[in-house]
């Protein structure tokens, strides 16, 4: 089976994909999944994955047999299914419940420096930063912590940053029935930092402005919110 696989590999333009990867480039702002991504369980995934991780660890030579690695397999599907991948499944999707303004609050309310962990999709190595939401209600409110949970939710699956912010933004659009609303993500890429490049002081800072946030006047007083109270 993994011999099928590597021969269907090498008849792709592997140095397009390379090159792609290398650059960053996002296909979509969805996350690309099979149709059936969901039709095995969470432990047929984990069995599964361990047998191909083992197989990973066997041809870097590794010795399977030595204590420190021999549960290795199993412990990186674990952590692949129940953790830093947890947002692929929609079942893990936060559930929102949404209250009225009833303090009449309506200027923005601005979330500071959330801490997100994700994996770029290009080379499955870390990504990991801060997150800045704010947005402005329409008459709906929602709790603080919520806002962690998605930021956190989206992070958790393979990710291309640009991708990530906008997947934040539109979520939060639909859930608070607002436009008004900013996302702002500032991330360091261990793909720039311990490979390629290696330039381990660059940060990447993407945004997602909607609604009010296109205003020169509301921008300017969200990026002073971000820079006085820092």
């Amino acid at each position: 089976m993994l011999d099928n696989l590597f021969k269907e590999k090498k008849g792709l333009n592997g140095h397009a994909h390379e090159e792609i990867g290398n650059e960053h480039l996002l296909t979509g702002m969805e996350t690309p999944m099979k149709a059936d991504a969901f039709q095995m369980s969470d432990p047929e995934k984990k069995e599964q994955i361990a047998f191909y991780f083992e197989k990973i660890m066997g041809v870097l030579g590794l010795d399977l047999k030595d204590d420190s690695l021999k549960g290795t397999p199993e412990r990186v599907a674990k952590m692949y299914v129940e953790e830093i991948f947890s947002g692929l499944n929609p079942a893990n999707k936060p559930s929102v419940t949404l209250f009225e303004n009833k303090y009449r609050y309506n200027q923005m309310l601005v979330e500071k420096n959330i801490t997100f962990y994700s994996n770029c999709e290009h080379h499955f190595v870390p990504i990991f930063g801060k997150a800045h939401v704010a947005y402005i209600s329409s008459g709906k409110v929602i709790g603080l912590s919520k806002l962690n949970r998605i930021v956190q939710y989206f992070a958790k699956r393979p990710q291309v940053q640009e991708r990530l912010t906008n997947q934040i933004g539109t979520e939060l659009q639909q859930i608070l029935q607002t436009k008004d609303v900013a996302v702002i993500m500032d991330a360091k890429h261990m793909c720039v930092c311990s490979r390629g490049i290696q330039d381990d002081s660059s940060t990447t800072v993407t945004a997602f402005y909607g609604g009010a946030f296109n205003k020169p006047e509301k921008l300017n007083e969200l990026h002073n919110y971000l820079k006085d109270y820092s």
